[in-house]
């Protein structure tokens, strides 16, 4: 049996959700002008739809294989497979090995999804799906029809594509031996969520998908938020402990150690990572993951506490000198020198 809040769900696969807490997210203003219509275009229209599906296809014919060469990591029971799909996303199928129950975050190519379950030869029994997007959301339909047992998560603020498990903050949801907690991260979207895999039932490390909070090096823009939402939610990432492993929902790494380099350009740490991510690239191998602990050391986005950034680039305290104030100001000149960077 399935077990969602007091609501009981027949099924036969044992997935289970624990409602441990919950915490409001505030309705927060889009983008503005131009952007701000091409973004509900995206989001709230067929015309969005449309537009994921030709990136599909042109992304299958370019890159047949993927875009990336990925390794899973294998823990004690435990599997994480990457799945490289479209240009630059990552899905990421999280299997118990001894089970052989697998859940999938952020299928955005089905065929792609399906191609690695029937290669690991388990049954899907669950989506974790971060944002709305169709980046992240587009193959929900294709793998719930297919797998009549799965059910699809996400944030019910959020307009996910074939929910049918709400989440909240701190829910936690259980398949066979993975125990996967939701953490409510809006300002990309409003109702964002990213999921930690807990590392205690199988002696291993906590993995955290990030979806488009946090990237290696990078964070995702504030298309449904302000700064201060962001900052509330990368904060809560910092929380977490430094030997989490991250996987991000997309491969950015260079560009993001690149912008990296141009705010904080004596970051040694930095530059180790540039310099290894740079090999990676150059044979087209994944980037993912990282661990948190690293990202403490030179994504700009993860240090809006200090003093070099806050020199650099930073407004100074805010009028009621507000620290936290000061770091939301921060957090937004870096997100727009980001996107200056990325346009040129």
């Amino acid at each position: 049996m399935i077990f969602h809040g007091k609501r009981r769900l027949k099924g036969k696969r044992p997935c289970v959700i624990k409602r441990l807490g919950s915490s409001p997210v505030s309705e927060a203003p889009l983008a503005e002008g131009s952007s701000w219509l091409r973004y509900s275009l995206y989001t709230r229209t067929w015309l969005g739809y449309l537009f994921y599906r030709q990136q599909l296809r042109r992304a299958r014919n370019r890159y047949p294989k993927g875009h990336s060469r990925t390794q899973p990591r294998l823990f004690n029971g435990v599997k994480v497979l990457p799945i490289p799909v479209l240009s630059d996303n990552y899905s990421y199928l999280i299997i118990d090995t001894q089970a052989r129950l697998a859940v999938v975050v952020d299928p955005s190519d089905p065929q792609a999804v399906q191609a690695s379950i029937e290669k690991e030869g388990v049954d899907l029994v669950a989506i974790l799906c971060t944002h709305k997007h169709w980046d992240h959301s587009g193959g929900n339909r294709d793998l719930s029809r297919r797998h009549q047992d799965c059910r699809v998560y996400g944030s019910p603020q959020d307009g996910i594509p074939y929910l049918t498990h709400p989440l909240c903050h701190q829910d936690v949801v259980s398949v066979g031996r993975l125990q996967i907690r939701a953490l409510a991260t809006p300002g990309h979207t409003q109702g964002h969520l990213v999921y930690l895999l807990d590392g205690e039932p199988y002696k291993g490390p906590s993995c955290l998908f990030s979806g488009d909070l946090l990237f290696l090096s990078g964070c995702g823009r504030t298309f449904e938020g302000t700064a201060e939402t962001m900052l509330s939610s990368l904060d809560t990432v910092l929380g977490l402990g430094d030997d989490t492993l991250l996987w991000p929902g997309h491969e950015y790494a260079e560009e993001n150690l690149g912008f990296a380099g141009v705010v904080e350009p004596e970051n040694l740490a930095r530059e180790r990572k540039m310099q290894w991510v740079q090999r990676q690239r150059m044979e087209r191998k994944s980037t993912c993951p990282s661990t948190l602990g690293e990202e403490r050391s030179y994504n700009p986005f993860l240090r809006t506490h200090c003093l070099v950034l806050q020199e650099a680039l930073g407004p100074g305290p805010g009028p009621t000198g507000d620290d936290s104030y000061s770091r939301a100001e921060l957090l937004e000149k870096l997100r727009r020198l980001k996107d200056l960077h990325k346009s040129k």
